[in-house]
């Protein structure tokens, strides 16, 4: 693990969403509090804190939660330290989304756990976080995982409050799907396409999922391989077939290329090679 390093992201794009990447082994936190909620996950070693009057230890993979404006402190729990990733949601963040949840504005959440151990927000938030923290990362997909984990949290706590309106079947979500077809290469920002559907973003990407059994995210990149396929047919690398269709690098393509296809962008384009009877081993 590396020395007393730290990272700090902003993402204006959620709402000025604050994010951390650490790692530490002699930090000693003080008592404090941020006016946002801190949602923080362990990636290494384990973390004592203290939170709501007690102490508490956060191993690997667990979840940090601290409600907004609420004193904690942070220190190591083991010899080699700790590494953990987080973001700092507001308040106000949450209470507009309570109203999506069930028509009633339920106000933001209280955490009463301070480590909560859930392996499916564990996948999501890990997901999130890696697109909070890395320069390299689709507006769709993050806005949506963004979305995705603050409905699964604040459905986690006060469940009495909370919980998911009936999905009505009549969404007309046309104008959303053409505009995905028509700049599928392009970073397409989820505030855009809901509006299309004069919807939220939150009851959007519930009502596109049902219809169409993808996420917004999934069918632009399924578009976005479509278009990759016509571009190696006719000849174009695979760098600059990665560029043109909007993935980060050559290694992005790759990855989800072969994932829906089972073979490799270059292999695919071989196939299509005019100087060589050129074939696709699919392993």
């Amino acid at each position: 693990m590396k020395d007393e390093q730290s990272t700090f992201f902003y993402h204006e794009k959620l709402g000025g969403l604050e994010a951390l990447q650490a790692s530490f082994t002699r930090q000693n936190f003080s008592r404090h509090s941020h006016e946002g909620y801190t949602i923080g996950l362990i990636d290494c070693g384990a973390q004592k804190f203290y939170r709501s009057g007690s102490n508490h230890i956060a191993p690997k993979n667990s979840i940090i939660l601290v409600n907004a404006d609420q004193i904690h402190n942070g220190q190591t729990a083991t010899e080699s330290g700790w590494a953990y990733r987080a973001m700092y949601p507001r308040p106000e963040q949450f209470d507009a989304l309570s109203q999506e949840l069930n028509g009633i504005r339920c106000g933001a959440p209280y955490f009463d756990s301070a480590v909560y151990d859930n392996q499916a927000l564990t996948r999501q938030l890990n997901l999130l976080l890696n697109c909070l923290t890395s320069n390299a990362n689709n507006q769709l997909h993050t806005e949506s995982l963004f979305y995705s984990v603050m409905t699964q949290l604040m459905l986690s706590f006060k469940q009495d409050c909370r919980q998911l309106k009936q999905l009505k079947s009549t969404a007309n979500l046309t104008d959303a799907q053409q505009y995905l077809d028509a700049f599928c290469c392009e970073e397409i920002s989820l505030e855009r396409l809901a509006a299309l559907s004069h919807m939220s973003p939150f009851h959007f990407i519930r009502q596109y999922k049902k219809q169409y059994g993808l996420t917004p995210h999934a069918y632009q990149i399924q578009r976005r391989i479509l278009q990759a396929k016509t571009l190696l047919k006719h000849g174009l690398n695979v760098s600059q077939t990665a560029s043109e269709c909007g993935f980060h690098d050559q290694s992005h393509l790759h990855h989800h290329f072969k994932s829906r296809l089972g073979i490799t962008p270059g292999q695919y384009r071989n196939l299509f090679s005019p100087d060589k009877n050129a074939y696709a081993n699919i392993n």
